[in-house]
């Protein structure tokens, strides 16, 4: 599987995010302590947005940790939202146009998780993209065609719903070709200004997913934290697994549930698949 997390609020440097936690992510991508493997060393990539119209991205099929070009590269860049993901392949090959995040437009998306007998189920999903869409699915991962689905479905203008919808689709088809459980999924995606993360699975026993609490209480609880004084009140984190030990600043993400963030408050949703007949 992988590891990934979001980061949304006051600009911040990238590398700070990524290098600074005790349990940071390029950490995690070697030493995962929650994950189903320990190491995610088939790619990496970021996703951020700033002044332009569109986000940046830089991915990579290095290991996080091995790569200098992200330590120089994260190091300069500054953000107000970023998305982040290392990658553990569950088969598809390790490329580029694989790693996360995945970007259409204004939107980035990253996946934790997998789409149980992708093998049977591909071509049923790939024929059920809009046909306007098809052409921009660059890569061959069941992440990506779960963004390309949701895309379809309306991410664009109402994103729980869309996921819903194809979360609903893969389980459809999965659980036709004799799969018991089709979906395994945390996701994040966002169009720069809202942050939603789902964590769900066909089996209810999803991957880990946690967000943070209020950094204005834990600065407070711990004053002489430095970490704590270089984050605004806005600042608002949800990732695979914690990125330390500090108590009371991670609070599980409850299974079948839908986090929303945006302007420094998180709401946290119940969310389902959607009953629907395919697309065309």
């Amino acid at each position: 599987m992988c590891r990934w997390m979001a980061y949304t609020g006051s600009p911040l440097s990238i590398e700070d995010l990524l290098y600074t936690p005790e349990n940071s992510l390029v950490v995690q991508s070697l030493h995962s302590r929650l994950g189903v493997e320990p190491t995610n060393g088939d790619g990496f990539g970021i996703g951020w947005y700033d002044d332009n119209e569109f986000p940046g991205r830089y991915r990579s099929i290095e290991p996080a940790w091995n790569d200098r070009n992200l330590r120089e590269v994260s190091a300069h860049v500054r953000s107000r939202l970023v998305l982040a993901h290392v990658r553990a392949s569950t088969g598809t090959p390790v490329q580029q146009t694989n790693c996360h995040p995945f970007r259409h437009g204004g939107w980035l998306w990253v996946h934790n998780g997998a789409i149980a007998g992708f093998r049977e189920c591909e071509r049923e999903l790939l024929l059920a993209v809009d046909p306007d869409l098809f052409p921009d699915i660059a890569g061959s991962t069941d992440s990506e065609l779960f963004f390309y689905l949701a895309l379809t479905y309306g991410l664009v203008d109402d994103p729980p719903a869309a996921v819903a919808r194809a979360v609903g689709l893969i389980e459809d088809v999965g659980r036709r070709h004799g799969v018991q459980f089709p979906l395994q999924m945390t996701v994040g995606t966002t169009d720069g200004e809202t942050l939603w993360a789902f964590r769900y699975s066909s089996e209810g026993r999803s991957r880990s997913l946690f967000h943070s609490t209020d950094i204005s209480t834990l600065r407070a609880q711990y004053p002489d934290n430095p970490v704590l004084h270089r984050l605004a009140d806005d600042a608002r984190v949800v990732v695979s697994e914690p990125l330390g030990g500090l108590r009371g600043a991670w609070r599980e993400v409850p299974e079948g549930t839908c986090v929303v963030v945006r302007d420094g408050r998180e709401e946290l949703r119940p969310f389902g698949p959607a009953v629907l007949e395919p697309v065309g």
